[in-house]
C-alpha cells in the first residue's frame, strides 16, 4: 500500500514509518518538526516538511499522488499543557485534523487510522474497556474524542473507514529509534536520566494514593507492541469500516515499580525525592486490550516492564541526547 503518515518524525510516526518501510509499503512522512526529528525518518521514506496547518499544501500532498490510507500521528500530547494553552491543543489536534480529513476525503482516500488516547474516558480504579465512560479530564483527552466523532459522522456520511487506538504511555525503543521530547515528561526516560549522569535524583509526585505502594499506577505498553497493533488495523479497515480499541497491559506498574525495574536493569541505585500530588493525578489509570486480541488476534510481544525499560535503556545509552 501507499501510505501517507503524519506526525512521521516522531517517537510513534517515527517506528510505526519504520515498520510499514520493512512491510513492503510506500510511505511519505509529513511533518512540520516541531517536536519530531528529521533524523528519526527512516531511509526509504519520502519526506514532506510542512505544516499540518497549511491546508493549500496539504491538499497537494495528498494529490500527488494515490494514497491508499492516511495514518495520522501529529497531535501536542502533554496533558497539563492543554489545560494551560487550550487553543494551542483546539487548533492542531482538532482543527487540523479536520483539515486532514477533509483533505484525505477529496483525495479518495478511504481508510484512516489516528493515534488516540485512553485520556478520552473517566478516570477509574478499574481497568478500562471500550465501554467505559468517556469523560475527558483535560483539553488534550476532549481534542482526541472529538476527533474520534468526526471520523465517525463522516463514516457515516462519506464511508470514511477509520480506526481509532486508545492507549496511556507508549514505552521502549527499537533500534533507531527511541523517545527523545522537548521538555521531557514521560517517567521511563525522566528515571533513565539520573543513571546517564542527566539528573540527581528522580521525583515521586504523591506517596499516599490508595495502592499497594502508595503511588500511583500507570499502563505502559511497547513501541514495537504499539506498532503492531496499528498494522493489525490498518489491515483490518480493508473489510471493516470501524474499529476503537483499547492497547494496554491491563495491569498497570507503580511508580515505585518503574523505579525500582529501572535500578535492576541499569545497576544504578536511582535516589528518590518524594513530593506532594499533582493536581489531576489519578491513583490508578489503565487500559484493558481484551478486545483488539480477541478480534485482530493481536498479543504483545513484551508485556514485561523489565523488557520495556531494558530497551529503552538500550537506546537511550546508545543516544544520551537524543537526536542531537
Amino acid at each position: 500500500m501507499n501510505i501517507f503518515v503524519t506526525g512521521g518524525a516522531g517517537y510513534i510516526g517515527s517506528a510505526m514509518t519504520d515498520a510499514l518501510l520493512k512491510a513492503g509499503h510506500k510511505v511519505t512522512v509529513y511533518d512540520a518538526l516541531y517536536t519530531g526529528h528529521r533524523q528519526a525518518i527512516p531511509e526509504g521514506a519520502r519526506f514532506v516538511h510542512a505544516d499540518m496547518a497549511d491546508d493549500e499544501r496539504l491538499t497537494v500532498e495528498l494529490d500527488s499522488e494515490a494514497y491508499d490510507a492516511v495514518m495520522h500521528f501529529a497531535a501536542f500530547i502533554e496533558a497539563g499543557e492543554s489545560m494551560k494553552k487550550p487553543g494551542k491543543f483546539i487548533h492542531n489536534n482538532l482543527v487540523n485534523s479536520a483539515h486532514l480529513i477533509e483533505a484525505s476525503l477529496r483525495a479518495g482516500v478511504r481508510r484512516f487510522v489516528m493515534s488516540s488516547t485512553a485520556a478520552v474516558y473517566a478516570s477509574s480504579d478499574e481497568p478500562l474497556d471500550e465501554d467505559s465512560p468517556l469523560e475527558p479530564a483535560n483539553t488534550y483527552g476532549f481534542t482526541k474524542l472529538a476527533m474520534e466523532q468526526m471520523l465517525e459522522w463522516y463514516r457515516r456520511i462519506h464511508g470514511m473507514h477509520y480506526a481509532a487506538l486508545r492507549y496511556f504511555n507508549a514505552a521502549g525503543a527499537i533500534p533507531g529509534n527511541g523517545e527523545a521530547h522537548h521538555p521531557e515528561t514521560h517517567l521511563i526516560p525522566l528515571v533513565l536520566r539520573v543513571p546517564l549522569g542527566q539528573s540527581p535524583h528522580i521525583s515521586i509526585y504523591g506517596t499516599d494514593y490508595p495502592t499497594p505502594d502508595g503511588t500511583n499506577i500507570r499502563d505502559y505498553i511497547h513501541i514495537a507492541d504499539l506498532v503492531s497493533a496499528h498494522m493489525l488495523a490498518l489491515d483490518a479497515l480493508g473489510e471493516r469500516d470501524r474499529l476503537v480499541y483499547n492497547l494496554g497491559n491491563g495491569n498497570g506498574y507503580s511508580v515505585r515499580e518503574v523505579i525500582e525495574t529501572a535500578r535492576k536493569v541499569t545497576g544504578h541505585p536511582i535516589p528518590v525525592i518524594e513530593s506532594e500530588r499533582r493536581p489531576g493525578d489519578a491513583p490508578r489509570l489503565v487500559a484493558s486490550s481484551a478486545r483488539i486480541q480477541r478480534e485482530l488476534g493481536w498479543k504483545p510481544k513484551y508485556p514485561a516492564l523489565q523488557d520495556i525499560i531494558a530497551s529503552s535503556w538500550e537506546w537511550h545509552s546508545s543516544n544520551p541526547h537524543g537526536y542531537q
